[in-house]
C-alpha cells in the first residue's frame, strides 16, 4: 500500500529532483529512501561486527594510548593548565 505525502524542496533541488527523476519523482524518491535504508543497516551491521571482534578489539586497546600523540594545546606545552 502506497501513502502520500507532502514535501517542501528548495527550488534548486526540485528542478534536480524534476531533472534526474524523468516523469517518476515518487520512484526515484523512494529509491534513494530504500538506499538510505540499506546504507543505515550495512553500518549498523559493520559497527555490530567490528564490536563483536575481540581480536580486532583488544588490537585497538592496544593503539588508544596513541590517541593524543602530538594534539597538546599549546597552552599545555608552555606548561600552563587549560582554562586558567
Amino acid at each position: 500500500m502506497t501513502k502520500r505525502a507532502t514535501i517542501t524542496l528548495d527550488p534548486k533541488n526540485l528542478a534536480f529532483l524534476n531533472e534526474v527523476a524523468a516523469r517518476n519523482r515518487s520512484a526515484f524518491i523512494n529509491k534513494l529512501i530504500d538506499k538510505e535504508r540499506k546504507f543505515a543497516a550495512d553500518i549498523l551491521r559493520a559497527n555490530l561486527e567490528e564490536a563483536a571482534d575481540e581480536e580486532l578489539q583488544a588490537e585497538l586497546k592496544l593503539w588508544e594510548v596513541t590517541l593524543m600523540d602530538g594534539l597538546e594545546d599549546e597552552d599545555d606545552e608552555a606548561g600552563e593548565k587549560p582554562g586558567l
